[in-house]
């Protein structure tokens, strides 16, 4: 096997579909490691070498084994195109579609935020989005089905305002799927001509009138207007692949895999062809096909009869004859002679009518399928071009081809109808959220369709895990926690209602300023007690609390005060500040928030915000202590109720030891300068919290400001528990 310095980088791929454990595992685990370290190179031949030597290690353990060979090959494809055949988004205009970049008729906004019309989902013609990469099926879902494919509502409102007669389209277009769906193969054909006869312009109709004639067997005709779509649309990848099931399902199974190739070139997530190109691969790869093709193909080609049998290179270079070129242009439908065996083409004649009759009205070139060829005619084999290479194949209305000179241009021009909208139909009463009855800010989209400000959306979550419309059950939307910007709706707000959200900003940001303030309507918790470095983990599940800290971590202060409750102001004159460290979301949206104690604080003006307390404050600083004698004295004091406090903790009992070292930590050590911190030694916070002593007492000790004072409180409390402990 071909071997290569590049580093493996198979994990970092994304798991095959269908891929599972089995006995085999470990041998199809060592086959796509050999197989990855070949694609940062984009050495094709030794892919495929690779591929072969893998076979030493068993039996290929399915297609979806092959992902990493096909990934090399679309690699190794995309490169031989060179820079300039870029990935185009298709027709610009404010409603498109992310997968397919035609007209939003039935917009479905996915978990990631971004919008593809419902037939790109439906059909499951792609697993992850093509914006962001991100998986398009929700969390462990494993089918489109598994989750119904609801339209945003608002984007939809839109769409029938501004565009009326392309949702009328689209709703076209959901009928003869329908019809397509259930076999009346006949009356979509009838209502597909129907509707071309109105608009012949319309690139979707003819895809379903392709899908119509494959559906009636009549391949030749489905290639036709396959052709005719390409050449508008050069970079449609769905297109290819549906010219390449055509070319597959009549025998043409090397063509077809140039198509899906083609593809995946264009967009590296269109599932369908890669599952595809997996399947051929698996069976050209297969042992049985290997024998019957080394024994058709290798051994009877005259430039290699003469070497020694090699079964890795020999395989290698024919399988590399595909001749996977830039050069020949994927827009014609020549075909390519199948390789006996591996890709069989036993229906070919009987599924195209007949080989002279498809060659002379279509312009298809083909090849001789004589083992044995002439000069002539293997460099024909190698060299071929098809016909869209010379020329253009356009479909006329009566069912005719006409070409197209060499060098004429057929692109068009890529603006479609809807791609301007009339300044009287925007309206900013459209972009209003129906929550807080304002723009549209950071607009999220539910998987029910509905869309809400996040700041909106999130507090009623607080209250309760549903639509605030329809009432459908948010729950698992709400554990993952996932609200995605729609991305297309901000698009739009941004592009035509600048100066609404220019304002709307504007009074965001005063807003986040204000509770940004960390004196003025500081947001209060009021619940316990909490100490300077002590560290105090909180259970938050009422709805006013989960909207106090998800505000301290948006403006990023990620602090807020607590206090104990009182039951004339409700809540005391003195508390401290806790510093946000982590928060833990639960499913059903309660979360554990980690916290340690900062400053001290007092009470200056009580208020109220959105169902919390808030509070003017002014922080507390310990005096400090300048004369030498008092603060060797303060020095003695300290040292003397220290060592007073570790001989408490020590007599503790062990279950009682255990309990608090589990829930506060160890205690800290001694402090050399202990005026150095403005709330004093760490270790007095420590012990006081550990201490059972009632909050109001609690509370006097923390509003001190001399250390002199508070050491001889904490002298009391430890003088009082030595003697329960002696007793």
């Amino acid at each position: 096997a071909a071997s290569s310095p590049a580093a493996a980088v198979g994990s970092e791929l994304p798991p095959e579909p269908g891929g599972s454990g089995g006995p085999g595992e470990g041998a199809d685990e060592e086959r796509e490691l050999l197989l990855a370290r070949l694609v940062p190179a984009s050495r094709l031949k030794e892919a495929v070498g690779a591929s072969l030597a893998s076979l030493c290690l068993g039996p290929l353990g399915g297609a979806q084994r092959l992902g990493t060979l096909v990934d090399c090959l679309v690699l190794n494809y995309r490169l031989r195109q060179g820079p300039g055949r870029g990935r185009e988004r298709g027709a610009e205009g404010p409603l498109r579609c992310c997968g397919c970049g035609r007209f939003l008729g039935e917009p479905v906004t996915v978990p990631c935020g971004h919008t593809y019309c419902r037939r790109c989902l439906r059909r499951e013609l792609r697993a992850r989005c093509r914006r962001c990469r991100d998986w398009l099926l929700p969390a462990g879902g494993t089918s489109t089905a598994a989750a119904p494919l609801r339209t945003s509502v608002v984007l939809s409102r839109l769409a029938e305002k501004w565009f009326p007669g392309e949702c009328e389209r689209a709703r076209a277009g959901t009928r003869l799927e329908e019809l397509l769906a259930q076999g009346r193969f006949r009356e979509a054909l009838g209502a597909v001509n129907q509707a071309l006869r109105a608009d012949s312009s319309d690139l979707m109709l003819r895809i379903y009138r392709a899908e119509s004639y494959v559906g009636l067997q009549e391949y030749k005709t489905a290639i036709e207007d396959l052709n005719f779509v390409i050449s508008k649309m050069p970079n449609w990848p769905e297109v290819y692949f549906r010219k390449g099931k055509v070319l597959q399902d009549s025998g043409f199974v090397g063509d077809a895999l140039q198509l899906f190739l083609q593809c995946l070139a264009l967009d590296e997530d269109f599932l369908p062809p890669k599952l595809e190109v997996e399947k051929i691969l698996c069976d050209v790869l297969s042992p049985e096909k290997l024998g019957e093709s080394l024994k058709e193909s290798a051994w009877n080609s005259p430039h290699i009869r003469n070497k020694p049998f090699m079964l890795g290179s020999e395989v290698t270079a024919s399988y590399c004859n595909l001749q996977l070129c830039p050069q020949q242009s994927l827009g014609g439908s020549d075909v390519l002679e199948p390789v006996s065996g591996g890709l069989n083409r036993a229906q070919s004649a009987h599924a195209l009518n007949s080989t002279k009759d498809l060659a002379k009205e279509d312009g298809l070139k083909r090849v001789s399928s004589e083992p044995l060829l002439s000069g002539q005619g293997k460099g024909a084999l190698l060299k071929r071009k098809l016909s869209f290479s010379e020329q253009d194949t356009v479909v006329c209305e009566d069912g005719k081809n006409k070409h197209k000179k060499q060098g004429e241009s057929t692109k068009r021009d890529m603006t479609l109808a809807f791609g301007t909208i009339p300044g009287d139909l925007i309206d900013a009463s459209d972009f209003e959220c129906s929550l807080c009855m304002r723009l549209f800010f950071e607009p999220v989209t539910t998987p029910c369709g509905h869309t809400f400000c996040k700041g909106c959306l999130e507090r009623c979550l607080d209250h309760a895990p549903q639509c605030p419309l329809c009432k459908e059950s948010l729950k698992e939307y709400l554990a993952s926690r996932k609200y995605s910007i729609t991305e297309l709706l901000e698009e739009l707000i941004m592009n035509y209602l600048s100066d609404e959200l220019f304002e709307r900003k504007r009074i965001h940001a005063e807003e986040t300023a204000e509770h940004s303030n960390l004196t003025k309507n500081v947001p209060m918790f009021v619940c316990t007690m909490a100490y300077p470095t002590v560290p105090c983990p909180l259970h938050v599940f009422e709805p006013r609390y989960r909207l106090m800290i998800r505000r301290s971590m948006e403006t990023g202060t990620k602090q807020f005060g607590m206090c104990i409750s009182d039951s004339q102001n409700g809540f005391a004159d003195y508390g401290c500040m806790l510093q946000i460290r982590n928060v833990h979301f639960l499913p059903d949206g309660r979360s554990v928030v980690d916290t340690v104690g900062g400053k001290r604080f007092r009470v200056l003006r009580r208020g109220m915000k959105d169902g919390y307390c808030t509070a003017d404050i002014e922080y507390l600083e310990d005096v400090k202590v300048a004369d030498e004698e008092e603060l060797k004295k303060l020095r003695e004091l300290h040292n003397f109720v220290y060592n007073q406090a570790c001989s408490w903790f020590q007599n503790l009992r062990h279950k009682f030891r255990t309990q608090i070292l589990q829930h506060f930590g160890p205690m800290p050590d001694r402090e050399e300068n202990i005026q150095a911190m403005p709330n004093g030694p760490a270790w007095c916070w420590w012990l006081l919290a550990v201490l059972p002593v009632d909050p109001r007492y609690q509370l006097s000790v923390l509003s001190m400001m001399s250390l002199k004072d508070r050491l001889i409180k904490i002298q009391h409390i430890l003088t009082y528990f030595s003697r329960d402990q002696s007793k």
